[in-house]
């Protein structure tokens, strides 16, 4: 699995405040209704494993709440391949996931 880290520039790479990371427990990385924070944690994923991603379009801001140096990936494909967005622990982003299929939680 080639994983390439994007995460070099911008704010997504600071820590979140914690009004922006309501809703999202220590230990999870999630995935809000919207950009910006909006509209609450839909998804949410604390367990080491790869998981399928449903109904996801537009952009939602991503964030990686995980600690310990857990890692949050972003796959194009269906099972964990194709991945090209890595969060490290405490980052963030808005990202629009339309053409993401999966994610996976790893150490």
């Amino acid at each position: 699995m080639a994983v390439t880290g994007v995460m070099a520039l911008g704010t997504g790479v600071l820590a979140a405040s914690p009004a922006q990371a309501a809703g999202c427990a220590s230990g999870s990385a999630c995935i809000y209704g919207g950009a910006n924070w909006s509209g609450g944690v839909t998804n949410s994923y604390s367990v080491k494993k790869v998981y399928k991603l449903y109904n996801q379009n537009g952009v939602h801001t991503v964030f990686n709440n995980q600690t310990d140096g857990w890692k949050f990936i972003l796959c194009r494909g269906s099972n964990g391949d194709y991945c090209d967005w890595e969060f490290g622990a405490g980052s963030w982003w808005d990202v629009d996931l339309t053409p993401y299929n999966s994610v996976i939680v790893t150490p």
